[in-house]
């Protein structure tokens, strides 16, 4: 094979190793697109949904309907600093369930 058919050839093209240049860059770079992706992919959304639960869980009133993350459904009777007493039956019936477990809250909970 001719030397100038070899210098072009793909394989010898991707072995040549070159001056040394970009070989931080090179090794840095896959690091901070993974951690770019960990960021925006699951950091944050995360971050939002606690976000968004805080928000819902603060502005609870009595009378809004919960469900719980246990799947209970009820109706908002008293709000305590950690708890909300929730009543879910016709009957009466009343629970008490943390505010970290309530899942969702509206009219179709």
């Amino acid at each position: 094979m001719p030397v100038s058919l070899l210098a072009r050839s793909p394989v010898f093209l991707m072995t040549q190793s070159g001056d040394g240049s970009g070989g931080l860059f090179g090794l840095l770079l896959p690091l901070v697109l993974i951690g770019l992706v960990f960021y925006f992919f699951i950091y944050k959304p995360q971050k939002d949904r606690e976000q968004e639960h805080e928000e819902m869980v603060k502005n609870l009133e009595q009378g809004d309907k919960i469900v719980t993350i246990g799947g209970i459904h009820g109706t908002v009777q008293r709000i305590d600093e950690d708890s909300v007493l929730a009543q879910v039956d016709s009957k009466g019936t009343k629970l008490r369930i943390n505010k970290q477990a309530i899942a969702s809250k509206g009219e179709d909970a």
